[in-house]
């Protein structure tokens, strides 16, 4: 799968296109990382802003609250379009990526519109298709990263957007309505306009990028669209250990929604919930952090390897979360800390779900193929997890406190997960040797 979006045949965008093509890796993968970031940054203002708010006092929805059932709308939508991408994104040509990034985002924000327009509870439906409209933009962003030496610095730069940017739209978010620039129904809109500028610039970024070069191809193989064949092949070679990774995967997408969807909510219960800066100041250190460890992956050259680091990473970020949320629970750290330590355990297990390993899995394989199918066959479990636990959290009985179910769900997800992460690693250590790195 090529990185090149569309074809760049004079002017400015061919000099730097030039230019990149030229430049040292390091330099390059930077560049790249930034134009990633940004876009996907952006793509955080149409589907994240809405949940700066409470919807106090609106009814619920056949006994579930009305913003617990905004989410369960939004995060089903996105489930599947995941469920579509496992296709859509494994065939797609490298000239339609940056149109269909742009389609997508101005079918969200036109869902958001129509959200503030139409009375609830009947705009539930508007953020069912935000969701849908917005399940595929990260296949597409990852496409422009995969089969590269410098994939690792790339993807981890644009894993750290989803880190940070959603509490910084939350954040956004909030002080629209603090400064009353719009209220609780036209702010998610408002927020997406605002960064629309921002994100025209990355996109004439991504489509600048050369594709994978010769060195990149021969280290990480080469990325082509897969058919059904393809895909059934990789499917069946790995079959035992891709559905323990989707399993955790599962584990992991629902812990982090959770915790993400109803930060809000979980700050008012501890007692901090008018101080909007939080969403974004407990975010950014969690974001250096996974940045910093995720990028030295680039210095491994053996993608066999690198597999195992991944699996070790995934397992410290399992045991953060467990460990922290037990310490909350004993009173030995505070309510920042836990928040803090909680998110950098659940966003250093999760993060390399969404690129790097799958990259890692492909280029070990030595199969020609693209990362994109293996990230949407987990994701397309993964949310649908999430929607699970929204609905167990809301079964009558079961409606613990948020902040309660954080705890439990923390300490559940750290401990199974961790069994997971074991079975995984004796899997594929004794299934993919050692891809050797070219001389």
């Amino acid at each position: 799968m090529t990185a090149i979006a569309v074809p760049v045949r004079s002017g400015p965008a061919a000099a730097l296109r030039g230019w990149l093509e030229r430049a040292p890796s390091g330099l390059f993968g930077a560049y790249a990382g930034l134009m990633t970031f940004g876009t996907y940054f952006c793509i955080y203002a149409f589907r994240k802003a809405f949940a700066a708010a409470h919807f106090a006092g609106v009814a619920p929805v056949l006994t579930v609250e009305y913003k617990v059932a905004l989410v369960i709308a939004q995060v089903f939508g996105y489930a599947l379009a995941k469920l579509i991408g496992v296709r859509v994104i494994a065939e797609m040509p490298a000239d339609r990526r940056i149109a269909g990034i742009v389609v997508q985002c101005l079918i969200a924000e036109g869902a958001l519109v129509l959200f503030a327009v139409i009375p609830a509870p009947w705009n539930i439906a508007a953020m069912f298709v935000d969701g849908l409209a917005l399940g595929m933009v990260w296949g597409i962003c990852f496409s422009f990263a995969e089969g590269r030496r410098q994939s690792d610095l790339i993807g981890a730069m644009l894993c750290a957007s989803f880190v940070i940017s959603s509490g910084v739209m939350k954040s956004v978010g909030t002080l629209v309505m603090d400064h009353h620039f719009a209220d609780q129904w036209w702010m998610p809109a408002l927020t997406g306009a605002l960064f629309m500028p921002l994100l025209g610039l990355c996109l004439f970024g991504l489509s600048t990028l050369p594709p994978p070069n010769a060195a990149d191809i021969a280290e990480r193989v080469e990325r082509v669209p897969m058919n059904a064949a393809a895909r059934r092949s990789l499917v069946m070679r790995f079959g035992p250990g891709l559905a323990a990774l989707v399993l955790l995967y599962v584990l992991l997408t629902a812990l982090r929604d959770f915790r993400d969807n109803f930060a809000a909510e979980i700050w008012a219960e501890l007692g901090l919930g008018d101080k909007a800066a939080l969403f974004s100041l407990t975010e950014l250190p969690i974001s250096i952090m996974v940045l910093g460890v995720l990028a030295t992956l680039t210095l491994i050259r053996d993608s066999a390897r690198a597999i195992v680091v991944n699996f070790a990473l995934i397992a410290l970020g399992l045991a953060l979360a467990a460990l922290s949320s037990a310490a909350f629970v004993m009173h030995w750290i505070g309510p920042i800390t836990w928040m803090t330590a909680l998110g950098g355990g659940l966003y250093l297990a999760y993060t390399p779900f969404n690129g790097m390993l799958f990259d890692r899995l492909v280029a070990a394989s030595g199969s020609v193929g693209n990362a994109g199918f293996l990230i949407y066959v987990a994701d397309t479990g993964g949310y649908g997890g999430s929607v699970a636990l929204l609905l167990l959290r809301n079964i009558p009985g079961l409606r613990l406190p948020w902040t309660s179910f954080l705890i439990d769900a923390g300490i559940g997800c750290g401990t199974l997960g961790m069994a997971l992460m074991i079975w995984a690693t004796i899997y594929f250590r004794g299934k993919i040797g050692r891809h050797a790195r070219p001389a």
